[in-house]
């Protein structure tokens, strides 16, 4: 699994990354994260905006060599210095530029989603495993203490199987940028904080995807800004066991939460997905917070695969299964029938 500049590294130096794209979750959480590293450092940027590229250049100190726009992303495979490149372009994105890191003989992390469809994310696992080099999707909360007491309670059921789940994820999005275009974006609110829901209901199952759902979506009460994506939508996930997720995604309205509930007790968060400040509880009490960088729990998390040559917490057929969630969600809204998910 190791590409060959990492297996010929020595096992202290530490995983370059190139970030491309340098938006604002680069900006204001991975660079900060890359910083926080024990075993991850900052090596290359790739964007579009030349001044940008310069700007960065001078804060992180990085050579000129490392410095790449999206027409010379395919030579960062002459940069010993990168290791892993971290694709957080835009979805419509993310197959094209992940296809080309994996080419170029660097581990990929994906920012999630994946991609905008199932055969995207197909293109990308074979490309990565073509090239026999490593898969992460930006999953961050996998690694955050909280979310993993609930992997665990639904392990080993320590309540018992959690059969009823309700969450929800949404906030006043002003309207404007690429999030308003399907072409980039894939989609609205399921798409950019939905899967978060998703991705809690799977965790509560064990790791199992459902296997059928049901949708909506609501009427626009802002039409003339949502006129290519949905505003909000409702779903429910139904598992071959009988357990349910009632989940609610929205650009309209707040929601923050999340609730798993057994035979013998509850999982519970609120505020259950931000970048920091989770609270939660079972009904054995309240977790103690969790000072740490989320990102840089991810990253370390990641690299530690790497460098062990196992799967990530987060792997591509992690990716590429939300997205098959995701999708049936869309078309059960879309046709107001009950759709089966693939296995």
């Amino acid at each position: 699994m190791l590409a060959a500049s990492t297996a010929a590294a020595p096992a202290e130096r530490r995983l370059g990354v190139a970030l491309v794209g340098l938006g604002s979750y680069s900006t204001h959480q991975l660079a900060p994260a890359l910083e926080q590293s024990r075993h991850c450092r900052l090596a290359a940027v790739v964007t579009g905006t030349p001044q940008k590229a310069r700007a960065w250049a001078e804060k992180y100190a990085l050579p000129e060599r490392s410095l790449y726009d999206y027409s010379t992303l395919d030579r960062i495979a002459d940069n010993p210095d990168v290791d892993v490149v971290y694709v957080v372009t835009p979805p419509g994105l993310h197959a094209e530029h992940s296809v080309r890191a994996a080419r170029a003989g660097k581990h990929v992390i994906c920012e999630k989603p994946m991609a905008n469809t199932v055969a995207e994310c197909d293109a990308i696992i074979a490309a990565c495993a073509e090239a026999k080099v490593h898969l992460s999707i930006g999953y961050r909360l996998h690694w955050h203490p909280m979310w993993q007491e609930l992997k665990r309670l639904a392990r080993e059921k320590d309540f018992g199987a959690f059969t009823r789940m309700t969450g929800g994820f949404g906030f006043h999005h002003r309207g404007g940028g690429w999030r308003m275009d399907r072409k980039l974006s894939g989609g609205g609110p399921l798409m950019d904080v939905g899967i978060y829901v998703v991705q809690a209901a799977c965790m509560a199952a064990g790791d199992v995807a459902p296997v059928a759902v049901t949708a909506r979506e609501l009427p626009k009460q802002r039409p003339e800004v949502f006129r290519e994506v949905e505003e909000t939508i409702e779903f429910t996930l139904e598992w071959a066991d009988g357990a349910v997720c009632e989940g609610t995604t929205s650009y309209q309205t707040g929601s923050n939460r999340f609730r798993a509930e057994a035979a013998q007790g509850f999982f519970e968060m609120q505020p259950a997905y931000t970048y920091s400040g989770l609270v939660g509880r079972t009904s054995r009490g309240e977790f103690p917070p969790s000072p740490a960088h989320q990102q840089a729990a991810q990253i370390d998390g990641m690299a530690e695969a790497i460098l062990a040559g196992k799967p990530s917490l987060a792997p591509g057929e992690m990716g590429r299964r939300d997205m098959q969630i995701i999708t049936a969600i869309y078309e059960s809204a879309r046709t107001g029938r009950r759709v089966a998910i693939a296995g």
